[in-house]
């Protein structure tokens, strides 16, 4: 690889293992968005390619439950459910398509959920079809 351009692949198996040796300005800079919660959903991170996905600035949404307060159109069975799940059963790793359309034009996005390698943490990555 040359000039240290670290091109990391959205859905790639062990994201969860490159993004834990990531500083949190790698993060902002990924090409998809990126988003760090507790397993109750709280935003830990929330990358500049989410924000610009969704039109949320990055520092207002940190402290906030990511499915009632900054997403509510992802607290739903097929989105929040998955998350749920994957949590209670200590292995979230599921990918599957969706539209976000909360206070923006409907986008329809690819999603890949999975729990980090580190703490009890859980990576949304979130990428525009």
């Amino acid at each position: 690889m040359t000039g240290g351009l670290n091109v990391i692949e959205f859905g790639k198996s062990d994201i969860d293992n490159v993004v834990a040796r990531m500083s949190g300005k790698d993060i902002d800079g990924l090409a998809f968005g990126a988003i760090q919660l507790d397993g109750k959903g709280v935003i830990l991170q929330y990358n500049s390619a989410e924000g610009a996905i969704t039109g949320r600035h990055p520092k207002d949404v940190i402290g906030k439950n990511f499915f009632t307060e900054v997403a509510p159109c992802t607290n739903k069975p097929e989105f929040k459910g998955e998350f749920d799940r994957g949590v209670k059963a200590g292995n979230l790793n599921t990918m599957f398509e969706y539209t976000f359309d909360y206070n923006m034009k409907p986008t329809k996005v690819k999603v890949h959920m999975k729990r980090a390698l580190v703490g009890d943490t859980y990576w949304v990555f979130v990428k525009r079809l």
